[in-house]
């Protein structure tokens, strides 16, 4: 059970990144938007650190995306 949490996570992680890269941003730019370092910022991407659901929300904010494209991209809704 835990390792399909830390999949579903490193999933969401890794959608974020696609978007931010889609959109030409940098990590720089959304740790300033989003208050904190591009090394705390980076860890969020790699998905060391857990997401609190106002700091998705904030990040989905700034991509300029649905809070339901970071959680579902590229993954089988059909469960």
């Amino acid at each position: 059970m835990k390792d399909k949490y830390k999949q579903e996570m490193n999933a969401v992680a890794a959608n974020i990144r696609k978007v931010r890269v889609n959109k030409n941003y940098t990590q720089d730019y959304l740790a300033a938007k989003l208050g904190i370092s591009q090394n705390a910022y980076s860890k969020i991407e790699l998905g060391y650190s857990k997401i609190a659901l106002d700091r998705l929300f904030h990040i989905s904010s700034i991509l300029e995306t649905d809070v339901m494209q970071l959680l579902n991209q590229g993954r089988n809704t059909n469960r």
